[in-house]
């Protein structure tokens, strides 16, 4: 089954991990000094909150799976939609060991599309996340594919 995933940048992580986890009524799944995430059954959300670097707010959505059936599924769906697929493949990024591909919507939103196959003891260094979200300009990929 699918699951929905925000991650949202922040400038205060204490600050930020107590509005979530009033609004969502749940403590985290995982703290670490720069990250927190919130696996929710209901709704069904994969929200993750980080401080690194980035300006604070919208940072990616995405879609995550649970298998890699449901990966090849999505990442079929990434190409029917248009635009560059950037697939980043096997990484490390936000304390997980993981499968993916990138695309940005027609809105200049960037889309991850994921598998978790396993934890990782520190954040990541962004291998191939920072080629794949800055390899294009923002809506010239997904123009250029129409």
């Amino acid at each position: 089954m699918k699951r929905m995933h925000i991650h949202v940048a922040v400038d205060d992580l204490s600050q930020s991990i107590g509005f979530y986890s009033a609004l969502f009524d749940a403590q985290p799944a995982v703290v670490k000094p720069d990250y927190a995430k919130w696996m929710l059954d209901d709704p069904r959300v994969n929200f993750a909150i980080s401080m690194r670097g980035r300006q604070p707010g919208l940072d990616h959505l995405g879609i995550q799976v649970e298998n890699k059936s449901e990966l090849h599924e999505v990442y079929a769906r990434l190409r029917k939609a248009g635009g560059a697929v950037i697939d980043q493949g096997e990484t490390a990024c936000c304390y997980a060991k993981s499968e993916k591909s990138w695309i940005d919507d027609p809105a200049g939103i960037a889309w991850e599309t994921f598998h978790t196959t396993g934890e990782n003891t520190d954040y990541g260094d962004g291998t191939g996340e920072r080629e794949a979200r800055v390899a294009q300009p923002r809506h010239a990929a997904y123009r250029r594919h129409q």
